[in-house]
């Protein structure tokens, strides 16, 4: 068992969660907690630590094919991003997808944010996209580290199963998706059409803004269509992960109806025959 934080391994996760350019560096990243070890892809952890004492059922389980590290519970705090830490955590080899993963899918549902600054907004645009379905997101180089443990945390585990890059060209990869077909759409206080009015069937990106100053001009010109949410009382605009939220899943809402109706339209034919 480790009982000191002077301990190589020990300072070495902690500089993980502490620096992104260790994250880089290194090509791995911490994730904590018993939810997120239990959905963690046994092939991307390299390391594990447990607490003294630390017991789960569900978690031993996964442990007997793994080797985990004790330390003690001092050690482990030193080592935990959290100040509940809940005794073990990971860590795990960083993602690498390329533009093809992210556009595998025929009509392709994509977010691209621009300069997105809070780790919270950026974890839960991956988990909400996660459950709206969406094939990916893109995101310019300025935007929040995506391995950061507090956006860690926000994805409750969507951040190893949806697809995402960073681009040093937002305008070039947009340039990519016109090619490819696919609408760019920019949430935009000048849009004339209310979200909900556009056709999100076919391949869809949707372009949001910094939390403070929005999307810049010269992005915001590039998409196809401005679209807006509506805005009751004094609201001028919504927070960035809330706004992604209403367009991925009226995207997903339209899609939807679309399968369900065609399902529907199937079962008719084979009734009148």
């Amino acid at each position: 068992m480790i009982t000191s934080a002077s301990n190589t391994r020990i300072k070495k996760v902690a500089a993980l969660n502490q620096k992104a350019k260790e994250r880089r560096q290194e090509g791995r990243y911490v994730v904590e907690g018993v939810k997120m070890f239990l959905e963690a892809p046994e092939e991307e952890i390299e390391e594990v630590y447990v607490s003294e004492g630390f017991h789960n059922p569900a978690c031993d389980r996964k442990l007997n094919g793994l080797h985990a590290e004790q330390v003690s519970e001092e050690v482990f705090r030193k080592m935990s991003d959290t100040s509940t830490p809940q005794g073990i955590l990971c860590v795990m080899k960083r993602k690498q997808y390329t533009p093809d993963d992210l556009l595998q899918a025929a009509n392709p549902l994509l977010m691209l944010l621009e300069d997105i600054q809070d780790p919270g907004n950026l974890g839960t645009i991956l988990r909400t996209g996660e459950g709206a379905g969406i094939d990916g997101v893109i995101m310019s180089r300025d935007t929040a580290d995506i391995y950061n443990p507090k956006t860690i945390r926000s994805t409750m585990g969507s951040i190893y199963r949806v697809p995402f890059l960073y681009v040093s060209s937002l305008s070039d990869m947009i340039a990519e998706l016109k090619q490819k077909k696919i609408t760019v759409y920019a949430a935009h206080l000048k849009g004339k059409q209310w979200y909900d009015q556009a056709d999100y069937s076919g391949g869809s990106a949707f372009l949001i803004g910094n939390e403070g100053n929005g999307l810049k001009e010269e992005t915001a010109a590039l998409a196809d269509s401005y679209i807006k949410i509506p805005m009751g009382g004094k609201v001028e605009s919504l927070n960035a992960a809330m706004a992604s939220g209403i367009l991925m899943y009226e995207a997903s809402r339209q899609r939807r109806f679309m399968t369900d109706g065609a399902k529907s339209k199937i079962l008719c034919n084979i009734c009148n025959n």
